[in-house]
């Protein structure tokens, strides 16, 4: 490495370095959703398995995950790649990332590859470089694993239609939650322009479909696995309502497969606007839950947070939040509510309430059968009635069952638990439902 920083040309391990080490800000990065014909070629998307992803069902899968350079033309305050940044620097050859795929899938380290850059001479130039290595994967190294590349907003539309064919995702940085927040930390960036990129996708792959759907010979396949985006949380004050808003209005928008949210973390030689201290990681876990609610439990954004309190609770999961918060809707009967609501009690996830609804219609459902359903029994209880047991509408009506569901207090001792105390979080988060 020379004076400047600058991984020389040979170096190829030190570039890897870099890159590698550069990439692990970007949190959207999971292969679920594609399926790609693997016959005839090298590697597979389904196969089971540098990053972990995992899908939906809970497969493991590999990835590696590098920038093709962090150069980058921008100055955006919250990102280490910055232009005024003296982070070291490198850049890939296209032929150098296409070696580093073969030679890691080969190895059995890796089922596909996620590509991102900085932004160096003009958007289209970056852009053509990374199609280049999808399209060189694809074409003469018969590569038929999993590959997300990240889009590089303001490419042109051919060169987005290109990327689509190779690529099994695509993605696009919304960056930061509001288009207020882009003009004080990335005013270079800007949200409507961003947000062209998204659709530009979402159209050409509404196209495709359409085609295949109508039996068309010529139509193949464009971005199988969706398109995604990342925000990043705690950079600005921002409230996860917000948040939460911004994030909807993408899934209805552009039919985003994913929203990703990375807890924004302090850079060297940072500007004094950004906070000094990351946020709490269990907050970016409730965005998680609370965005889980939105595309799979049929919340609405705003019914997760209030007025008053626009943050969600770090201390109990949005869910049960929100129950303790209508406690006039509850109890429910388990053999007479409508699915809706059953989603919405604490402790039924989607595959409880499948399993409640296939049960009622053979035999009323009591109080022992919940547990056999894989419910969190102790949750649902309160809130539920069954065919041997009414839930007690004092208990939802008693103060202290909202202190029932708050994590207990314990004496610290003064090292074991020093990583939370410095940044709020706990080694164990709960989770839905």
């Amino acid at each position: 490495m020379g004076k400047t920083g600058i991984v020389t040309a040979k170096d190829l391990s030190g570039k890897l370095a870099i890159l590698a080490d550069a990439a692990k800000y970007d949190a959207s990065c999971a292969s679920s959703g594609s399926r790609r014909e693997s016959r005839g070629g090298l590697g597979s998307t389904e196969g089971m398995g540098i990053c972990h992803s995992y899908t939906p069902d809970g497969r493991c899968v590999s990835l590696l995950k590098i920038l093709l350079t962090n150069y980058c033309v921008f100055d955006c305050q919250y990102c280490v790649n910055r232009i005024s940044s003296d982070t070291p620097r490198a850049r890939f050859s296209v032929n150098e990332v296409v070696r580093l795929t073969m030679d890691f899938y080969r190895r059995n380290y890796i089922e596909g590859l996620f590509l991102s850059s900085g932004i160096i001479q003009s958007s289209d130039y970056t852009m053509e470089q990374m199609l280049d290595v999808a399209r060189t994967l694809r074409e003469r190294e018969s590569f038929r694993g999993y590959i997300h590349l990240k889009t590089i907003p303001g490419a042109s539309d051919d060169l987005i239609q290109q990327a689509g064919t190779y690529a099994d995702r695509l993605s696009v940085n919304i960056e930061l939650p509001t288009e207020a927040d882009l003009k004080r930390l990335a005013p270079e960036k800007k949200r409507p322009e961003l947000e062209q990129s998204m659709n530009r996708i979402k159209v050409k792959r509404d196209e495709h479909v359409r085609d295949q759907k109508a039996g068309f010979k010529h139509a193949g396949k464009f971005v199988p696995a969706g398109q995604s985006t990342q925000m990043i949380v705690g950079a600005t004050d921002t409230s996860d309502r917000q948040i939460l808003d911004t994030s909807s209005h993408l899934y209805q928008t552009h039919a985003m497969r994913r929203v990703y949210y990375s807890a924004f973390s302090p850079i060297p030689h940072a500007d004094s606007r950004l906070p000094g201290k990351s946020p709490p990681l269990v907050r970016e876990h409730r965005l998680y839950q609370a965005d889980w609610l939105i595309r799979f439990y049929g919340f609405d954004a705003a019914e997760l947070t209030t007025a008053e309190s626009a943050n969600l609770d770090l201390q109990m999961d949005p869910k049960l939040a929100w129950a303790l918060r209508h406690r006039d809707r509850f109890p429910v009967d388990v053999n007479l509510a409508e699915r809706e609501m059953l989603l919405r009690v604490p402790g039924i996830g989607s595959r409880g309430v499948k399993r409640i609804l296939q049960t009622r219609r053979h035999h009323n459902i009591r109080d022992e059968d919940l547990a056999a359903m894989g419910i969190v029994y102790k949750k649902a209880r309160p809130f539920l009635i069954t065919a041997d047991r009414n839930a007690g509408p004092l208990s939802l009506d008693s103060p202290s069952l909202q202190r029932q569901f708050r994590p207990p207090q314990r004496q610290l001792h003064l090292f074991d638990d020093a990583p939370s105390a410095d940044d709020g979080t706990s080694s164990r988060l709960e989770v839905l439902p």
